[in-house]
C-alpha cells in the first residue's frame, strides 16, 4: 500500500511512468496490476511521508522509466534509480536482468516478455545459493 494525497492525480502520475490496468477502484483507494506486480494507493492527507521507507518495481527495461521521470521533471535520489513521487514516497526501480528475482517462464511469456535473461552477475548470486538455472 502507498499512500496518497488524492487518487487521481495518483493514477495520473502512475500512468505517466509504468503501464498498468485498474484492478479496483474505491472511494478512497485504488488497486493496480502491473504485470504480475500489483500496488494499493490508498489517499491519506493526515499524515507526513516516511523519508525513509521505500517500495521497488523490478521492469524489463529502465529506459523509458528514465524518459518518463526526465519529461515529468522528476529528479533522482543518488545514483540509482530511485526518486520520489508528489506526496514525498520514495520510489526504486530495478531492472530484471540485474536481481536475483526470477520469474518462471510462463509468467515472462504471459507479459510478452519470454527473452528476459540475467546478468552474469545476478546468475552468480543465484548459483551461490544453488538456484541458477539449468
Amino acid at each position: 500500500m502507498l499512500e496518497v494525497g488524492d487518487i487521481e492525480e495518483a493514477l495520473a502520475f502512475c500512468g505517466e511512468i509504468f503501464d498498468f490496468t485498474l484492478r479496483g477502484k474505491g472511494a478512497t483507494s485504488v488497486f493496480i496490476d502491473m504485470g504480475d506486480q500489483f500496488l494499493q494507493l490508498t489517499e491519506n492527507r493526515d499524515r507526513q511521508p516516511d523519508r525513509k521507507r521505500h517500495f521497488g518495481f523490478v521492469v524489463d527495461d529502465t529506459g523509458p522509466v528514465r524518459a518518463a521521470l526526465a519529461r515529468l521533471g522528476v529528479g533522482l535520489i543518488g545514483a540509482r534509480l530511485d526518486f520520489r513521487d508528489p506526496w514525498g514516497n520514495r520510489v526504486e526501480v530495478v531492472p530484471y536482468a540485474g536481481i536475483q528475482f526470477t520469474k518462471a517462464g510462463h509468467v515472462l511469456a504471459g507479459m510478452g516478455a519470454p527473452g528476459l535473461t540475467k546478468t552474469p552477475g545476478a546468475l552468480a548470486e543465484l548459483a551461490k545459493k544453488g538456484m541458477a538455472p539449468g
